[in-house]
């Protein structure tokens, strides 16, 4: 009965012992990739804001002189003024100047002349990409240089600066096709930045346009262009489905992106079965000796008490013998009062005698 006893409790020890270890991987496994995912999360976002401010410095030097080839156009013009409608020194004048294009445009904003006959007649009115240079004809000490536009004829990328002349009668454009810059645009892209980011096994990174709901970033490039529209933005661990599988999802909001991080739960499952099944062997097994250990102090403790038992009683009337009266008398406290009673019983070795016979 009492090895019944210590098996079940050894076997509730184990059980408890089981359950608080999940309870704690799990605690600690949520721990560990909410302090992963945020790390990745910043990091995604701190090459973001760098490709960003990267691309804009760049733009804005671009800008700046492509200005300044404007302006010296216009200085080389003013100065041979019988170059203005000579298309074959004009398109000299751009390979010199490493321009595309050049274009002379007049006070009501149409182009007259330049390098390329095939664009005389349009005008500012033409188009959406050339209405943007509308506010020159209202500011003659304006220059301005537009963003990457597909243009008005071809919808070809290209970038435009423009300025007055030194007397201010007319302007002067010039276009150049930004290879340099749409090339470190396209290694700029989102999908490109994170698609080189490191990530653990089970983990993805994304990178979700907040008004389409798009994917335009994922480490896994398959991804890019799908919809993601479960995850919003949490500082806290959520379980999202993600391709039908359950995962861990940390999110945040930036700018006009929603960058997740997430975590299929199944890698952390895995882990944490074998983690138990180890700590589950190693308790069972030391539960089973400490079975045996107690089972051998139990027998011990019993032949003791039996040992005792049989040292300290009569054989035949069970009742204690001298052995037990001298044990009883050398533990009497003598400062205490107590009685003691002596019987002598007539003829009781003869009755003992055939009570034993008898037995």
């Amino acid at each position: 009965m009492r090895k019944r006893k210590i098996l079940i409790l050894s076997i509730t020890i184990v059980a408890v012992a089981l359950i608080l270890e999940t309870c704690i991987l799990k605690y600690v496994n949520d721990k560990n990739a909410q302090t992963t995912s945020n790390v990745l999360l910043d990091r995604v976002i701190s090459v973001i804001d760098k490709n960003e401010s990267s691309e804009s410095e760049f733009v804005k030097s671009l800008k700046d002189d492509y200005i300044v080839r404007a302006k010296a156009i216009s200085y080389i013009v003013d100065a041979k003024p019988e170059v203005e409608y000579d298309v074959d020194e004009l398109q000299k004048i751009a390979g010199l100047m490493s321009v595309d294009e050049i274009h002379f445009i007049d006070d009501t904003g149409t182009i007259y002349s330049g390098s390329l006959p095939k664009y005389f007649g349009y005008s500012f009115d033409s188009g959406e990409q050339m209405a943007f240079f509308k506010q020159m004809l209202n500011n003659y000490d304006l220059t301005l240089c537009q963003d990457v536009t597909p243009n008005t004829a071809e919808a070809k990328e290209m970038m435009y600066a423009i300025t007055w002349n030194e007397s201010k009668t007319r302007m002067i454009q010039v276009g150049i096709t930004p290879k340099r810059l749409l090339k470190e645009l396209k290694q700029n892209q989102i999908s490109n930045v994170v698609a080189d980011m490191p990530v653990y096994k089970g983990m993805e990174i994304f990178v979700v346009n907040t008004t389409t709901k798009k994917i335009e970033g994922a480490t896994n490039r398959t991804k890019i262009g799908n919809t993601l529209t479960n995850a919003n933005a949490s500082s806290k661990m959520q379980r999202i489905v993600l391709d039908h599988k359950k995962c861990k999802c940390i999110s945040r909001k930036h700018g006009n992106y929603l960058v997740a991080v997430t975590m299929e739960e199944s890698v952390n499952s895995s882990s944490n079965i074998v983690a138990i099944l180890i700590v589950g062997i190693y308790l069972t097994l030391a539960s089973c000796l400490l079975v045996l250990m107690l089972s051998r102090v139990l027998k011990e403790k019993y032949e003791k008490e039996k040992y005792m038992y049989t040292s300290n009683t009569d054989e035949l009337t069970k009742c204690f013998n001298r052995r037990a009266y001298d044990s009883d008398m050398e533990q009497l406290d003598l400062n205490t009062e107590w009685a003691y009673i002596s019987l002598d019983l007539n003829g009781l070795d003869t009755f003992n005698k055939l009570g034993y016979r008898h037995h």
